[in-house]
């Protein structure tokens, strides 16, 4: 993928310690900052990831009121952390 170069503004201090780092890690600050950027934008992306589908597991059950109680779903967690190959619980409703 081809590389585009950008700028930004940083305290001076932060400036420095990147130098610094950069040194100590035997990288270009160019890098480190590079790769600050790369892990920040994927671990957004992964908690706007989560965050939606948090809304669409609400709006599912708003819609059909289906949902598994956390008891349900600890037990199958637990059991699928022991090892067991097991289906996850199934749904029940309101009332």
């Amino acid at each position: 993928m081809p590389l585009t170069t950008t700028s930004i503004k940083i305290d001076a201090n932060i400036k420095e310690r990147l130098h610094r780092l950069a040194a100590q890690k035997r990288r270009s600050a160019n890098w480190l900052m590079g790769e600050a950027i790369t892990q920040f934008v994927a671990r957004e992306e992964a908690r706007e990831e989560f965050h939606q589908d948090a809304i669409d597991a609400w709006n599912d059950y708003k819609t059909t009121g289906k949902y598994v109680s956390a008891d349900r779903a600890d037990a199958w967690l637990d059991r699928l952390e022991a090892g067991e190959d097991v289906d996850p619980p199934e749904e029940t409703t309101e009332g």
